[in-house]
């Protein structure tokens, strides 16, 4: 795809596994990192969008190109474990290490935001509270972070789509926790590292509802498990 008259080049690095983004296009029709690319066409009408899937064992950047390429580089979420030493945390891991290298800007959602801490040195655990399923409530910025630009527009606290049962334990050096709520330790982050700036978000802002339903129901029994649902049916029939 050739650079558009706009001049702005997007990477989109998609971490889900090969089967993971099967079974989310089966229950709602696209991928991660093609609901990224959607979102991102709408904002920026006329951006060269391009994406790579990090997680495979043939993910490469489209040819004859390097991330210094590219304007930003948006992470998506993923099922992955970060303390999971599996090839596809390790493939992800080294990607995101060279994004900071080479000092493009990026963001990401969920697993984009832990595997931004990962890389940086920080760590990644479990809820400690359980899944944090649907919706994140009441997210508030913290004192840095009522001044920083990511939170430009919103209210004092608000509720966001979420759906993961990991989190940040511990943000690397050079991190500014921006966001908390009552569930989860950091909801947002700007990590500095290296020469890359990388804004983060636990929530997932990019995606709409019949993807929250698709994510639920995609992980009925960790709900039913965790005892926020009593049944596998009662989560598929909302």
């Amino acid at each position: 795809m050739q650079p558009s008259s706009s001049g702005l080049r997007f990477l989109v690095a998609e971490s889900e596994p090969p089967d993971a983004r099967e079974k989310r296009r089966e229950s709602v029709g696209r991928s991660s990192g093609e609901t990224y690319l959607e979102i991102l066409e709408r904002l920026a009408p006329g951006s060269t969008c391009d994406r790579v899937k990090p997680a495979d064992a043939d993910g490469a950047l489209p040819t004859r190109t390097s991330l210094a390429d590219y304007d930003a580089v948006f992470l998506s979420g993923s099922p992955l474990s970060l303390y999971e030493e599996t090839p596809e945390v390790r493939r992800s891991l080294a990607f995101m290490g060279a994004v900071f290298a080479s000092g493009t800007p990026s963001f990401g959602s969920c697993a984009g935001l832990q595997l931004a801490t990962v890389a940086a040195g920080g760590t990644v655990r479990q809820n400690r509270n359980g899944p944090e399923a649907g919706f994140a409530r009441r997210i508030v910025a913290t004192e840095r972070g009522r001044s920083h630009p990511l939170l430009r527009g919103r209210p004092a606290a608000f509720d966001a789509p979420s759906i993961h049962t990991d989190e940040v334990e511990t943000l690397p050096d050079g991190a500014t926790l921006i966001a908390v709520n009552r569930s989860t330790v950091v909801q947002a982050a700007e990590i500095r590292h290296e020469s890359g700036t990388f804004w983060g978000v636990q929530y997932h802002p990019e995606i709409g509802l019949d993807e929250v339903t698709g994510a639920l129901r995609r992980q009925a029994d960790d709900l039913v498990e965790a005892g926020l649902a009593l049944s596998r049916r009662e989560v598929e029939d909302q």
